[in-house]
């Protein structure tokens, strides 16, 4: 072989390395290009999760009452009796109504239907289960942040309390005491039940009384046979139109909740967790 055919030998066999090296620059390119673009998405995912349940927990939507028609712009945060938003809050009423049209308020109207998304709410050291609304596979990469909030649960059915000082007809000083009272009319035992839940770490340390105005002799105090106790066939009106109620426990700041809900409620329901307000974990997961 003569010098030109060593010569085009050499020539193809660099072009050959030349070819080599250039598909792997080419191929390392769009590995790192993929991990840019796979990076710039998983940002922009957390930012936006993020941006979105921030706004949920201290905005109670567009309108405030946008659940009751079910329209506008989604928001969980709970307004006071002031009329003042609560911030890092969630009303328990929006969460279910969330739940009921998610896929419009949330997937489609939060996200534009670009991720699926899920949301759970997590009552810390509390009886409650966890609830979890949303979409469910998540067989895939999951970006999760999770707030910690106060949440309201069926504390809106909720008449009275008994962790501060309230009116006695017995003068019993609130120190040593918790009493409260309510007044009620016929009417609302025919529409609603009124029941008294105490917390059940409480219930075998106190005891209850209750009376009204009319009743002259003392009752004896009672041991509670129950952490709910219903309290419509304990009230007697004789020939008033109204009646006033009083209960009384033996000791100050009683865990203990009057509470007036429809006759309809879940009876399951009825415990003192889910009527006091709860400190909870709300979890906001998304994925494509």
């Amino acid at each position: 072989m003569d010098s030109r055919g060593n010569i085009s030998i050499e020539i193809g066999l660099v072009l050959i390395v030349i070819l080599i090296i250039a598909g792997a620059v080419l191929n390392f390119s769009d590995i790192m290009t993929q991990k840019a673009i796979t990076a710039s998405e998983s940002e922009n995912t957390e930012v936006l999760i993020t941006e979105a349940i921030d706004n949920l927990i201290n905005n109670p939507g567009v309108p405030d009452n946008w659940q009751k028609n079910k329209k506008g712009m989604p928001g969980l945060a709970i307004i006071n009796e002031g009329g003042e938003t609560i911030p890092n809050s969630v009303s328990y009423f929006k969460f279910l109504a969330l739940s009921k049209n998610y896929k419009k308020l949330v997937d489609e109207k939060m996200f534009d239907s670009k991720i699926k998304t899920s949301m759970e709410l997590i009552p810390r050291e509390s009886s409650i289960s966890s609830v979890k609304i949303g979409n469910d596979k998540e067989n895939c990469e999951v970006f999760s942040v999770n707030r910690l909030v106060k949440c309201d649960f069926y504390n809106k059915y909720v008449i009275k309390t008994f962790q501060n000082a309230g009116k006695c007809n017995h003068k019993h000083k609130q120190d040593t005491h918790s009493c409260n009272y309510f007044k009620v009319f016929p009417g609302n035992l025919r529409a609603s039940d009124y029941y008294l839940l105490i917390d059940k770490q409480e219930k075998n340390d106190v005891k209850y009384v209750i009376d009204t105005t009319r009743v002259v002799k003392a009752r004896p105090w009672q041991s509670p046979s129950s952490d709910r106790i219903y309290l419509n066939t304990e009230i007697s009106f004789y020939d008033d139109t109204s009646a006033v109620v009083f209960i009384h426990f033996d000791k100050p700041h009683a865990k203990a909740l009057l509470v007036c809900v429809p006759k309809t409620f879940d009876k399951s329901k009825l415990s003192y967790d889910y009527f006091r307000v709860n400190d909870c974990n709300l979890i906001l997961k998304a994925w494509y």
